[in-house]
């Protein structure tokens, strides 16, 4: 396992907080805009959460108090899991998660003990078996229900397959048997111009599960063939499920999630958060809010679109997506919570169309928080906030908590 050195001067164990964790009748809101952080462009050298017309997110900032969270550690470029996993609290390094147990979780799958789950993407390769399009042109969901009922006509030997839709050109891939092991590299490139990588074995007990995914890759590009764009598929995130303890366990909250892609939700579930029905927009989703409000003490509200923008290079349609969520913030504040916090699980600058290792601005809001002199809310000017430009994103939920007047004192 991966080793880096503490990220800050105090590790806040889970251990440690639970100890401190005290009732209160205060509710916190955590609103996630997924892959927030962004790079200037060249023809007004403003981010996309710079150029974003943001007057209630401005307003919080004014109020509250901002900075720059980093996920994991510098130079660290986090995927969605790690960068989730430090914001509720969780250290990202300790507590390791496939994307594959994740979308099992997130479409309800029934994942067993000692299955193994992959996450895969319809792609397009060309004529040369190089990757042209690593999400097949993002296929309809409908589309991708065809494609998945070709492929459960693979067959294995001495393992049963199960192949599920998750969204658009997401797929989930699960193989149940005896003696499965995880521990095998994604077969995604990560990149366009380049042929999916061979299943290779991260430890001796992976070489028996290498070799099934390596036969279910072979019938996969046969059956895929002529269905072009998406003529192949790449999995990643193979993994076993975990248990974890639990955000009520550790910080004494019924936590609600508020989540239309299934990724979100089943890292959620996997945490013990009950998962909200909800629509696909962020309109749908701050109605949703509304409409459960009384019921849970912490809501994770997430914002899919602004990310895959900025995986497409859509400098604009990150700024809408932006926008469009600040149009919703009244709708919070109506609700009157105690603490609310706005940051992103990482940063996906549309000019680098990708995760980036760049922090990501946070501000956070209470009626007894300590102002700083930030007035809006963007990378710059965070940067100058009261948090800092490194905080630790595993402090951040004792941060809500304290200013939700849910932690003791501690030491006499």
């Amino acid at each position: 396992m991966v080793k880096f050195k503490e990220r800050s001067e105090f590790d806040m164990d889970l251990d440690f907080i639970r100890k401190l964790v005290k009732p209160a009748e205060t509710k916190i809101v955590l609103l996630v805009i997924d892959g927030l952080g962004g790079l200037p462009r060249k023809s007004d050298n403003l981010t996309e959460l710079e150029a974003a017309n943001t007057p209630n997110l401005d307003s919080l900032a004014k109020k509250g108090i901002c900075g720059l969270q980093q996920p994991i550690g510098p130079g660290i470029t986090p995927g969605s899991g790690p960068g989730h996993l430090a914001v509720f609290g969780y250290d990202p390094i300790k507590y390791q998660v496939g994307r594959g147990v994740l979308a099992a979780l997130g479409i309800g799958f029934d994942l067993q003990l000692g299955d193994v789950a992959a996450r895969g993407n319809f792609c397009t390769l060309d004529n040369n078996g190089n990757v042209v399009d690593r999400r097949a042109g993002r296929i309809s969901t409908e589309k991708n229900q065809e494609l998945c009922e070709l492929l459960r006509k693979i067959e294995l030997p001495d393992v049963d397959v199960f192949i599920e839709t998750v969204k658009e050109h997401r797929l989930l891939l699960v193989l149940r048997g005896e003696e499965l092991s995880g521990d095998i590299i994604d077969t995604d490139p990560q990149a366009i111009g380049k042929k999916p990588l061979q299943p290779k074995s991260l430890s001796p007990d992976a070489e028996k599960t290498v070799n099934l995914v390596g036969q279910f890759l072979d019938q996969a590009h046969k059956i895929l063939a002529d269905h072009h764009p998406a003529n192949m598929v790449l999995l990643r995130g193979f993994s076993k499920k975990q248990d974890w303890p639990t955000m009520e366990d550790v910080f004494g909250i019924k936590s609600a999630t508020i989540a239309a892609y299934p990724m979100y939700r089943g890292l959620a579930k996997l945490l013990g958060m009950n998962i909200l029905d909800t629509g696909t927009t962020v309109k749908d989703e701050f109605t949703t809010l509304e409409d459960n409000w009384g019921d849970y003490d912490f809501f994770y509200l997430h914002v899919k679109k602004s990310d895959s923008a900025g995986e497409d290079g859509d400098f604009d349609r990150k700024v809408s997506v932006i926008e469009e969520t600040d149009r919703e913030i009244p709708r919070l504040l109506d609700l009157n919570p105690d603490v609310i916090m706005v940051t992103g699980d990482h940063s996906t600058p549309s000019l680098m169309k990708a995760h980036s290792w760049h922090q990501v601005p946070v501000l956070l809001w209470s009626e007894c928080c300590r102002a700083d002199k930030v007035d809006r809310f963007g990378e710059r000017a965070c940067i100058t906030g009261g948090l800092g430009t490194r905080l630790p994103a595993v402090d951040m939920m004792p941060l809500a908590l304290a200013n939700a007047m849910r932690l003791e004192k501690f030491g006499a």
